[in-house]
């Protein structure tokens, strides 16, 4: 073979390896599109794993968490807004199909449903929090028994403040003797939500590689292909609708619809956008996701290191746990924007992959796997009777998760191995 038709057959290789791995993230979308909401799914609480039982004779005695809020109303009110602006275009003008005149009434609806409750928790976001701390609970007895003392902290944001009292609500209800604090204020912002400003400079200076890939995903044909399920006229369209805006936040408020019971059984996919859509506005938001929360040299590593404050938190209060020698947990409640680069930080599972191909990340790095509604990370302690080896395990939306770290008991690790591990990604200059 000659050294031409090796690198060909090289090149051929790598090219099938990046369609198939694309094509699982569309297989995933074909089992389930509303996944591709990506940080819009609902907490998926559905056959979760049986965990690995701890090592003879060690018992979890602590609990280091950190949650997202459950699920919510969109923030942003443009979502609900312009979807149903760009569509009464269409219907002032006659353009409209018999699809986008459904689409348009759907809007129209969940426009005014949305009315003075931007951002705040829904119904089913305040379930999926009362589910997480009955199995905490259930899985962990030892954690909670007796009149163990738990610390709750959230953010000063009300999605996340009622999500901390739906869980120790729950978890109170379990067992009246739970000695509870809960807190929500400034003080502790800087760990449970900082806003690191040299990582905002970096992750600015990086959109335009992001904007790059919008612009090679959602070509005008493909956009047009879009529009013309909602409107008759493309001309219309090119004169008057902004085709990718809307399309955008259109895609934002159908992925959001499964946060609510009042919308259960409404089906806005259908006719609206295919697999391939939504597998192209997950491939979109993965990258932007990527530039803010993952460790790529478009942002010089920025975006873990921003949340170093949450880790090195993590690191204090596990040692005080352990030096107590008494049952307890300290749970935090916040954010997407916060668990996703922890979790790159930690180098959970691979997510502290680095790359500055954002055409090849959806290959290595998905953020749906990460950070839906309601995600979590519980770091569960274990001691045993006699012996000074602390071993951790550590939950990622309740599914046992790996470190880039060796162990002889996995998924249980040394908490010295770990801790050292978390303490030598917090050593960056001007820490």
């Amino acid at each position: 073979m000659t050294l031409k038709r090796f690198y060909i057959l090289i090149l051929a290789l790598v090219l099938v390896v990046g369609v198939q791995a694309q094509n699982n993230v569309r297989e995933v979308f074909i089992k389930d599109i509303r996944i591709s909401a990506n940080n819009y799914h609902a907490y998926p609480d559905k056959d979760l794993p049986k965990l690995t039982p701890a090592p003879a004779g060690y018992k979890p005695f602590f609990m280091n968490h950190y949650g997202r809020h459950g699920s919510r109303w969109l923030i942003d009110p443009n979502d609900y807004k312009i979807p149903v602006q760009q569509l009464e275009k269409g219907e002032r003008n006659g353009k409209l199909t018999k699809r986008g005149k459904e689409v348009l009434d759907a809007c129209r609806m969940m426009l005014e449903a949305s009315n003075l409750r931007l951002g705040e928790l829904s119904d089913i976001g305040a379930e999926q929090h009362q589910g997480i701390a009955r199995r905490m609970f259930l899985n962990f007895p030892e954690i909670w028994e007796g009149n163990a003392c738990v610390d709750a902290r959230s953010t000063v944001v009300i999605r996340c403040i009622l999500s901390m009292l739906n869980e120790t609500d729950m978890l109170k209800s379990l067992n009246p003797s739970l000695r509870i604090t809960t807190d929500a204020s400034e003080h502790d912002m800087y760990y449970m939500n900082y806003h690191d400003t040299v990582a905002r400079a970096a992750q600015k200076a990086a959109r335009p590689a992001v904007n790059e890939l919008k612009d090679k995903i959602f070509t005008p044909k493909k956009l047009e292909k879009m529009t013309s399920r909602l409107f008759t006229d493309k001309k219309f369209v090119r004169d008057s609708i902004d085709s990718f805006r809307f399309e955008y936040f259109l895609f934002d408020v159908v992925s959001n619809m499964q946060s609510h019971h009042a919308f259960d059984g409404m089906d806005l996919y259908t006719g609206v956008f295919t697999v391939d859509d939504a597998t192209d506005f997950w491939t979109y938001n993965n990258a932007r996701w990527y530039i803010y929360s993952g460790n790529t040299p478009l942002t010089n590593h920025t975006g873990p290191l921003a949340h170093r404050h949450l880790l090195r938190n993590f690191v204090e209060a596990a040692d005080r746990a352990i030096a107590s020698g008494t049952n307890s947990a300290t749970l935090r409640f916040g954010h997407e924007s916060v668990v996703l680069p922890t979790v790159c930080l930690m180098g959970l599972n691979g997510m502290d992959y680095e790359t500055t191909d954002l055409e090849t990340l959806a290959e290595h790095w998905r953020s749906y796997e990460v950070f839906p509604m309601a995600a979590n990370i519980q770091m569960v302690y274990y001691r045993k009777a006699g012996s000074d080896d602390i071993l951790v395990k550590i939950l990622l939306n309740e599914h046992e998760a790996s470190l880039p770290i060796a162990t002889d008991c996995a998924p249980y690790y040394h908490w010295t191995d770990v801790r050292q591990h978390f303490l030598n990604r917090l050593e960056i200059p001007n820490n």
